[in-house]
């Protein structure tokens, strides 16, 4: 059962704050399934613009949240060396039900749906409780950085 915590993301991902979006990750089903987490803090940088005194985190990075999960998950699970990168090839169906705010703890859930020439497609969902917030299919590679 793989699980990583941010240290060893940290150690599989190439970015850092404020662009890491993600805490903690489990494996929840060996080679299909697995959760991530994302604790919103008012801190997030983004908060000051978007929007002063209403601050809601952007749909684009619970997207790129949910691309996180999946190329750390992916990274750790093929051995994918530090010498390669994860580049988004495709996201569809794009849906968003609900606000994340400051205090929400977001929980992302990516199912591996194929894996062929390269190329990941997860369904991925992201829930706060038990609440779906956002929801999208995604598909990346890794490249030679």
């Amino acid at each position: 059962m793989l699980e990583l915590n941010i240290k060893e993301i940290m150690e599989v991902l190439p970015h850092r704050y404020p662009f890491l979006l993600v805490d903690r990750i489990e494996e929840v089903e060996d080679g299909r399934r697995v959760l991530g987490y994302k604790n919103v803090t008012i801190n997030e940088p983004f908060f000051q613009g978007h929007f002063p005194g209403h601050p809601i985190m952007p749909g684009v990075l619970i997207i790129e949240a949910m691309a996180q999960v999946g190329g750390a998950y992916v990274s750790v699970k093929d051995k994918i060396g530090d010498d390669r990168v994860t580049y988004f090839v495709g996201i569809d169906k794009a849906r968003f039900r609900k606000p994340v705010v400051p205090g929400d703890v977001l929980r992302i859930e990516l199912e591996l749906l194929s894996s062929r020439r390269g190329i990941y497609q997860f369904v991925g969902k992201a829930y706060v409780a038990e609440t779906l917030v956002a929801e999208a299919e995604l598909k990346a590679t890794f490249a030679d950085k």
